[in-house]
């Protein structure tokens, strides 16, 4: 048995367990971005420029906040499942969940379903679709597609950050960096018992 599993522990097979934190962080997204909406933490009439100056602080808090827990319960759901033990492989699991989110998140931002899990996802399907008219661009719309993708750039990098965090904090190894440094060493530096 790899010695990275638990003993006794018989873990699903590695892609279901990334399709469930996958699909844990999308819940846990969007719970998150409904109870901004009923606690009026989104702005529902938005000025037509988006300007991050046009934010309030509230809304600023619920969407960085949002998208770094949504994933964090994605990659720990994802290590948890697996039965990984080492850091290393936890946040792997972690990381595979959000990249299988990813393209997710750009299938419900086609469908115009991202819109409940905050402001922060609209620049996935910023611009117009290819089966929509276009309409004239102006500089204002311009300057709005620009700070939605970098809204949603922002949004996506914490939640890699949140999935890989999660990762390592469901494998129950120390989330300390000396601890890496001297693990291996650790197995070699322990008194040996004499049956």
């Amino acid at each position: 048995m790899e010695r990275d599993i638990e003993p006794g522990w018989r873990p699903w097979p590695v892609w279901s367990a990334v399709w469930v934190g996958a699909l844990s962080a999308l819940a846990v997204g969007l719970i998150i971005g409904l109870i901004g909406y009923a606690v009026g933490a989104h702005q529902l009439t938005a000025p037509r420029t988006m300007t991050f100056k046009n934010i309030r602080m509230l809304t600023m808090i619920f969407n960085i906040c949002g998208a770094f827990f949504a994933f964090v319960v994605g990659g720990w759901v994802a290590a948890r499942i697996v039965g990984a033990r080492r850091a290393e492989t936890a946040m792997l699991h972690g990381a595979v969940a959000w990249l299988v989110t990813v393209p997710m998140m750009l299938v419900l931002g086609v469908l115009g379903a991202t819109a409940m899990y905050g402001g922060w996802y609209a620049g996935l399907v910023a611009g117009t679709p290819a089966w929509a008219t276009t309409p004239p661009s102006t500089p204002e719309l311009a300057a709005a597609v620009r700070n939605s993708a970098l809204a949603t750039v922002a949004a996506l990098l914490l939640g890699l950050v949140g999935s890989v965090i999660g990762g390592w904090w469901a494998c129950g190894e120390p989330m300390s960096f000396a601890h890496y440094r001297r693990r291996d060493l650790a197995e070699y530096d322990r008194p040996r018992r004499i049956a």
